[in-house]
């Protein structure tokens, strides 16, 4: 959260070195809930995260939206449980992945576990190409500071 040009970046990416792209946009997941209580600004809404995906993806044949609603897949001390989200994500996508696309490699041991059939593909883990992500648009205050990055 929330979607920006680096997530553009990686799903470019993903389209033209794959036959097919899911872009799977979680919703409802603790971090999510946070921000929004304490943030209003609509590019953190789900409605406005979604809009930017469909836009996205729709400028790709090989590009597939995927909404996943994760609020009831939690902890017992309620942070989000990524164990329990990965039979969503099998139930909309299929049984076999064959990569997993992120700029994080702290990602990599919840993929192997995960999708241990997929490879997980790094993408401008130095955010060269575009040196943001969402913690830092989040922490941005002026509204012209966030333009700039936002999809």
């Amino acid at each position: 959260m929330p979607f920006h040009k680096g997530h553009r970046y990686c799903v470019e990416t993903a389209c033209s070195e794959c036959e097919k792209v899911y872009v799977i946009l979680f919703y409802g997941g603790n971090d999510e809930i946070e921000i929004l209580k304490n943030n209003k600004s609509k590019y953190l809404s789900v409605e406005e995260r979604k809009k930017h995906v469909l836009n996205l993806t729709s400028k790709y044949e090989n590009a597939i939206p995927v909404f996943i609603d994760v609020t009831n897949c939690k902890l017992e001390d309620g942070t989000e449980d990524w164990d329990a989200e990965t039979p969503l994500v099998r139930d909309a996508l299929g049984p076999v992945l064959n990569a997993v696309y992120s700029s994080e490699e702290s990602y990599g041991e919840y993929f192997s576990r995960a999708y241990p059939e997929a490879f997980h593909r790094l993408v401008d883990v130095k955010r060269i190409k575009y040196p943001i992500s969402g913690t830092m648009i989040r922490k941005m205050k002026r509204k012209e500071e966030r333009e700039e990055w936002i999809v």
